[in-house]
């Protein structure tokens, strides 16, 4: 009898990540290129299929149009993701698709460089450019 063909944790869907908690800040330098970084060694989701933990080094880098995200309303939409079950792949579109709605920024890149498991660390990069200038 296999003892873990029955273990699981509570894993959960998309709809527990908080995009409603992100909040804006006027950008009071508009025109400029500006690059706004910020990191985080501590991000973790689950995996889909086991909800044994994801853990990433994430990187958010943006050039802001007329907005940035209030830092606090940041972190508790990164820890949202602590319970859910989701590929490291779509982490980081999920995050830039959510991100560039809420700041329609000039730039912006988010990079995951997740911890090994089974030997193997993955590094996922997802990029948007704006086509139209800043307003």
């Amino acid at each position: 009898m296999d003892k873990y063909k029955e273990k699981r944790f509570d894993i959960y869907d998309y709809e527990k990540i908080d995009t409603e908690v992100l909040e804006v800040i006027k950008y009071e330098y508009p025109g400029k290129d500006t690059i706004v970084e910020y990191y985080t060694e501590e991000f973790s989701s689950v995996c889909p299929w086991t909800g044994l933990p994801d853990n990433a080094k994430l990187t958010i880098k943006y050039i802001p149009c007329e907005k940035l995200v209030e830092l606090k309303s940041l972190k508790y939409y990164l820890t949202s993701y602590r319970n859910i079950g989701i590929l490291q792949e779509h982490v980081v579109n999920k995050m830039l698709n959510d991100l560039t709605e809420l700041l329609s920024p000039k730039y912006m890149e988010i990079i995951g460089d997740f911890q090994a498991r089974g030997g193997l660390s993955t590094r996922v990069v997802a990029k948007y450019d704006r086509i139209e200038t800043c307003k």
